[in-house]
């Protein structure tokens, strides 16, 4: 056996070991396998990404389940891809031409569409390289694109056949407008920014009542030209006097309604509202209660058009509002102008503010395709883990809008309609068809112009669970995989992405898209804020591998993924699960050095030492929680387990116990224990692979000269190894060495001092076990002497002196600590260390008896005061039980 290098270097071995794995096919699902399938399918990453904490996480926790599921006996498949990204992949290559002094629109429609797909074959595997040194094991062969041909055929199919079911039609509605970008845009690449601003407050002549004035507020004057009512609450005693009453718009002359409607908030401003239904959504669903007209006042570029006075035409909308605004003064009209913070839309891409904006769009009936998508998760079909998200999901699909599915930009799945000279549609999945069917409409052959808009990418990832297993065919791979187990995903895009495969899912296979909804918290940074550009506390996980090995990362993201907690990562957190996978390298080179080596045959039942017995049971134990974990999704409880296990009992207990029989003379114990730590290690690197696959993956190659693959190996399945007996034994070694351990590290003793342990009430059982396992009491808890068995007058001499006293089960043990250290002066350093902790929990108690501060504190902040409370608390009781332990104290 070669012997391990001394050190574990992840750069050397991380390549070598994805490499083998993937040009072997160990990551492929097997269609025609009797295996039962497992199922989860990758939310498609942007072709313009680049790896992000958000990615590391959510991969990391699929690529511990995919490889979990392999060796548990499934047929394994992790679906990949990567979605086309129409907004931003256009953007990135828009910016390409810029450089170049080059528009989209000096290109043409095709040509641009082949520089984007030039550009996609050139720079679009960057995060799929990157998923691949996170060692995230998909099934590459099967990789699917959202507008590769066999997804863009059933992105036809399901356009063509909602709109001739009634579920897909054409609609003038409001929609987030990008004035930059030219094109509608969804809610979430809408960003809420807090501006400073101003509050207009503006009267209206009330119609044929002299001297009368209804006074609005508003934070867009300039989007009074469009006015169509004034609305006032029903039963605000106010105004009941005025409803039905007419106004006179300043400036534009138009008389106007005064409404009662319940959107109108009495206690806010001056309880009347203007209200524009072709710009503010709100407004629009006023609107269309009262059947008011819908006044569009601005064109594409948020400048002033339509029917309004000759002077604002064509003036920018900001330009528009000083103007108005400097009329409405002249006129006597301005009542006030009030100092006012609220938050403003900004396209997320484009930087600009977004304007809600009357447009002709296509619209998906979400409210109908919505109803079976809810009873699926309210009758358990689909069930969220943690199951709290079910209540957003809920309200998001009770209270929801048509979907507008188009967009203005020229990258993306162009809708498939056709237009006739008379604006008569035809939706067709081919141009032949169309033409066929406007043919049979005009009874002749027309010229058809196609719509020039595509489709949102949400609508095509909304596809992905059926469109990337070969649907609209009936392919063997969409009846066995579908439907899937499990989709792990952020809580962002719950309603964007979930709920929308939710809708697609049942109404066009008949069955939900996934049995299980697993939502990961964000990773924040140390102190829990939000990692931002801007902030700049962003963390890159490629610099991290590069630092500390891709294997520590992924560890650290699965022990910090608590159901329904956020992470705050600290690179000293990833920095501590280097050193564990450092400890595994050292414990295995140990094993090594003593002989250990893999025995063909071992059964782990057979062991007869007290110490093997014990570990033998601890291994079965955990491989157990970690599978139960697991199952239940908590990723932090598995990857705690396997670090408990590996760190605490088999590095730190068990080799040490191990030690005295390797040096010893009975060659039969000594063979013994090496098999079995040989086979207790080959069980850790098993169920450590899913969160560690590079390091188990190499030491198994080299720790048994073994050339099959780790990761294509089944998962330790233990029946009757548990030993009560030897666990209560050992168990009860590792609390006496402990205990002794933690109050030396208390009181101070210096580590090179060696003190003695008196033990008086010990039961029969454990004085044998005191005899039997003295020598490792004394070398583990740094004896000088172990008396198991010390009188009264022993006990009562060391008190006298000053002594250390514990309790563990029934036994007293007791430490003399004269001449160890300085009893007075120990006594007074904890009373000090005891005052000062009082101070801290004191200060953080004043803060949090002011309730300004948890009203308006932000909600890190608070957290961090409550987490340091806590803290400052376990430090004070473990203070207390030190002095307590001081004889005399």
């Amino acid at each position: 056996m070669v012997m391990l290098d001394k050190t574990y270097r992840p750069s050397e071995v991380e390549p070598k070991h994805y490499e083998r794995w993937e040009q072997s096919g160990a990551f492929a699902a097997h269609t025609d396998s009797d295996k039962v399938p497992y199922t989860i399918m990758m939310p498609p990453p942007n072709v313009t990404g680049s790896l992000h904490m958000g990615h590391a996480l959510t991969f990391t926790l699929q690529d511990v389940l995919i490889r979990y599921h392999r060796m548990i006996g499934r047929d394994a498949l992790w679906q990949p891809g990567t979605d086309h990204a129409g907004i931003a992949t256009q953007m990135v290559v828009e910016r390409q031409l810029e450089a170049q002094k080059i528009t989209r629109h000096d290109l043409g429609r095709d040509k641009f569409i082949e520089r984007v797909w030039e550009w996609k074959a050139e720079s679009g595997g960057t995060i799929t390289r990157q998923l691949r040194r996170l060692g995230a094991s998909p099934d590459w062969a099967k990789e699917r694109f959202t507008m590769d041909e066999g997804l863009s055929a059933a992105v036809r199919e399901v356009f063509v056949t909602l709109y001739k079911q009634g579920l897909l039609y054409r609609d003038k509605r409001l929609v987030n407008w990008d004035p930059k970008l030219h094109t509608a845009i969804s809610d979430l690449e809408v960003e809420q920014r807090e501006v400073k601003g101003h509050m207009w407050h503006f009267k209206y002549p009330v119609e044929g009542m002299a001297d009368t004035f209804i006074t609005v507020a508003t934070t867009r004057p300039e989007t009074m030209l469009g006015d169509s009512a004034v609305a006032v609450h029903p039963e605000d005693e106010r105004y009941t006097h005025l409803v039905g009453k007419m106004v006179r718009l300043p400036i534009v002359g138009r008389l106007i309604p005064i409404v009662a409607d319940e959107y109108s908030d009495p206690t806010k401003g001056t309880g009347a509202v203007k209200i524009t239904p072709a710009h503010d959504f709100n407004d629009f669903e006023v609107g269309k209660r009262h059947n008011l007209p819908q006044i569009n006042v601005l064109d594409r570029d948020a400048k002033i058009t339509g029917d309004v006075p000759a002077e604002y035409l064509g003036l920018d909308r900001y330009e528009a509002r000083k103007k108005i605004v400097a009329v409405i003064e002249e006129l006597g009209l301005l009542d006030k102008i009030e100092n006012h913070v609220h938050m403003v839309p900004y396209g997320d891409r484009s930087g600009v503010v977004i304007e809600p904006w009357l447009t002709d769009q296509w619209y998906v009936d979400a409210p109908t395709l919505a109803k079976p998508a809810l009873e699926a998760v309210e009758t358990g079909k689909t069930k969220f883990t943690p199951k709290h998200w079910e209540n957003t999901y809920y309200e998001w699909m009770r209270n929801i809008q048509p979907w507008c599915v188009s967009r203005q930009i020229w990258w993306g799945h162009q809708v498939p309609a056709w237009y006739g000279p008379d604006g008569a549609v035809f939706v067709e999945k081919t141009e032949a068809e169309a033409a066929a069917a406007a043919a049979a409409h005009y009874g002749k052959t027309v010229e058809l112009t196609r719509d020039t808009d595509v489709l949102d990418t949400w609508f095509s990832s909304a596809l992905w669970p059926f469109s990337t297993l070969g649907w609209p065919e009936q392919t063997p791979e969409l009846a066995r995989y579908y439907t899937t187990d499990v989709l792990v995903t952020g809580f962002d895009i719950i309603f964007f992405w979930v709920a929308r495969m939710m809708m697609m899912g049942i109404h066009f296979m008949g069955e939900v898209p996934f049995k299980d909804i697993y939502i990961h918290a964000l990773v924040r940074d140390e102190k829990g804020q939000k990692m931002s550009k801007s902030k700049g506390n962003v963390i890159d996980p490629l610099v991290l591998m590069d630092k500390y090995g891709t294997d520590a990362v992924r560890f650290t993201l699965a022990a910090l993924a608590a159901q329904g907690r956020d992470i705050k990562l600290a690179e000293g957190r990833v920095e501590g699960y280097r050193n564990f996978a450092t400890k595994l390298w050292n414990a295995a080179r140990f094993c090594q050095m003593n002989e250990c080596a893999p025995v063909a045959g071992f059964d782990p039942k057979a062991v007869k030492e007290t110490v093997n017995r014990w570990i033998v049971g601890k291994t079965a134990e955990t491989a157990d929680k970690v599978a139960a974990a697991l199952d239940g999704y908590r990723f932090d409880a598995a990857a705690g387990a396997t670090y408990q296990f590996v760190w605490g009992t088999f590095c730190d207990w068990y080799l040490e116990f191990a030690k005295p029989i390797f040096s010893g003379s009975d060659e039969a114990a000594k063979a013994e224990t090496r098999a079995t730590a040989a086979w207790v290690l080959d069980m850790i690197l098993h169920v450590l692979h899913p969160f560690m696959p590079f390091i188990t993956e190499e030491l198994w190659a080299q720790m048994g000269g073994r050339s099959d693959q780790l990761m294509l190996r089944d998962w330790p399945k233990f029946d009757g190894l548990h030993d009560s007996t030897a666990e209560e034994e050992m168990d009860w070694v590792v609390r006496v060495i402990s205990t002794v351990r933690g109050v030396r590290s208390e009181m101070n003793v210096p580590a090179g001092a060696q003190v003695d342990l008196l033990v008086s009430g010990l039961d029969g059982g454990r004085a044998g076990w005191a005899k039997t396992h003295a020598d490792l009491i004394v070398r583990l808890a740094r004896l000088a002497a172990f008396e198991p068995h010390a009188g009264a007058d022993r006990v009562a001499q060391a008190f006298s002196h000053g002594a250390a006293q514990m309790v563990v089960d029934e036994a007293t043990l007791v430490m003399p600590l004269a001449g160890v250290i300085d009893i007075d002066k120990e006594r007074v350093r904890l009373e000090k260390e005891i005052a000062r902790v009082e101070n801290e929990i004191a200060k953080v108690d004043k803060k949090f008896a002011n309730p300004d501060f948890v009203a308006k504190a932000a909600p890190e902040v608070v957290e961090e005061n409550r987490e340091r409370r806590a803290e400052w608390s376990a430090a004070k009781e473990k203070l207390q039980e030190a002095l307590q332990r001081l004889s005399g104290a």
